[in-house]
């Protein structure tokens, strides 16, 4: 039995690991939202910036922590929002230091690769991470990636696994690309595939529940077999297709934002148009986990079974 630390456990993947954990492990878990419900683990209202973050450690002799706590969304307060994300997992990491920590697992990003017309056309794990300075989330897990690349350097001893799934779909998936495929209309970029991966949310839960029972350590990319043009994802989610030339929609996006109609501006046309592809071999051969869909068979589970994707073809209009 290992004792266990989530960062970020009132999170949509955050919830279904506490309730797979919380049956074989001694759990802590730790969020600034409010406990949505009782689960049989010891909770804590708190901050990963917070000070007291390694004498809980301490008093629950933490052996294993999983850091998913990280803004997906970004608010009107960038500093605060790298302070979480960059300065609380530095806190975190300093704090399983300081406690005598074996074992971190932390939820990275295929984002930390970056959205740039030179991607290899399959991102393997050796790529460099460049981030990207307009998409706070994606250059903030490149800054986190730092932290934990010199951690493993100067605290060997803290083993690290870490995880850079694609997008994440399941039946109660909501976020930011989830929120695209519920529009009206897809927006397409002319001349690009602008191709995705996915992950199925249970595949990755179960791969960071396999990665935490074997204190497995390593860098890998998380997604299913294949990935899929915006094409292919517009026919399965029957929903029509806008493309458009870049530089128009980037002036337009440019006008949106500037009279407030939209919170994306024109760097939006680069994470339409350049999509990081992870090549998942690394995961099937020396993590050892074969995901349970491909990325196709992902996207029709989540056209299958998720609400809110259903509620947007109800509210499509007739003529489309």
């Amino acid at each position: 039995m290992a004792n266990i630390l989530i960062t970020g456990c009132e999170g949509y993947v955050g919830q279904r690991l506490c309730t797979a954990l919380a049956a074989e492990h001694a759990l802590v878990g730790l969020d600034i939202r409010r406990q949505a419900r009782g689960t049989g683990y010891r909770y804590y209202h708190m901050d990963i910036r917070a000070a007291e973050l390694v004498t809980i450690m301490v008093e629950h002799q933490i052996t294993h922590v999983v850091h998913l706590a990280s803004i997906l969304q970004p608010s009107d307060n960038p500093i605060r929002d790298h302070d979480i994300d960059v300065n609380g997992s530095a806190n975190v990491l300093q704090a399983c230091v300081a406690a005598g920590v074996q074992h971190i697992t932390v939820t990275s990003s295929g984002a930390a690769y970056g959205y740039y017309a030179d991607n290899p056309a399959w991102l393997v794990e050796t790529d460099p991470l460049r981030g990207h300075p307009k998409f706070s989330y994606s250059e903030h897990k490149r800054e986190v990636e730092a932290l934990f690349a010199h951690y493993r350097q100067h605290h060997p001893q803290l083993q690290q696994l870490v995880l850079r799934p694609g997008t994440v779909l399941g039946e109660h998936t909501n976020n930011p690309i989830t929120e695209l495929f519920t529009r009206p209309r897809l927006l397409a970029i002319r001349g690009s595939d602008s191709p995705f991966v996915f992950i199925w949310d249970e595949d990755l839960v179960a791969i960071v529940l396999q990665g935490v029972a074997a204190s497995k350590v390593g860098i890998y990319n998380v997604a299913g077999d294949g990935a899929l043009s915006i094409a292919a994802i517009a026919q399965q989610l029957q929903k029509p297709l806008v493309v458009l030339p870049a530089g128009l929609l980037r002036a337009a996006l440019w006008l949106g934002k500037a009279l407030r109609l939209t919170r994306y501006g024109p760097e939006q046309v680069d994470f339409l148009r350049y999509r990081p592809v992870l090549n998942n071999t690394a995961l099937k051969q020396q993590f050892g986990f074969v995901p349970s869909k491909t990325s196709a068979q992902v996207l029709a589970y989540y056209v299958q079974h998720n609400a809110a994707y259903r509620r947007s073809l109800q509210r499509r209009p007739h003529h489309e």
